[in-house]
């Protein structure tokens, strides 16, 4: 599963207006008629998924719950993620 925060830049936190200002920059910076670099459309179709999924309360809310779920299959993981984002807000 693709981590639809990370494409935009995202935290799950993020609001609605966030999601909308991330997905413009995003899509902005990666569309192929902007971009003529050999991933750019990939990362494009990438950025518009994410903004899809995440604009949509329903969708979002099952992403949210299948992406806790999915954190909570691998605690090693999980903490490792947990404690890397807390010592990368410290420092």
């Amino acid at each position: 599963m693709k981590d639809h925060y990370s494409a935009l830049g995202l935290s799950p936190s993020a609001t609605l207006a966030d999601v909308k200002k991330a997905y413009r920059q995003q899509a902005a910076l990666h569309h192929p008629d902007r971009n003529p670099g050999v991933g750019a459309a990939a990362r494009f179709r990438l950025v518009q998924t994410a903004y899809e999924v995440l604009s949509d309360p329903d969708k979002r809310q099952a992403y949210d719950d299948n992406r806790q779920r999915n954190l909570l299959d691998s605690p090693i993981d999980t903490a490792r993620v947990i404690w890397q984002d807390y010592f990368n807000r410290i420092i």
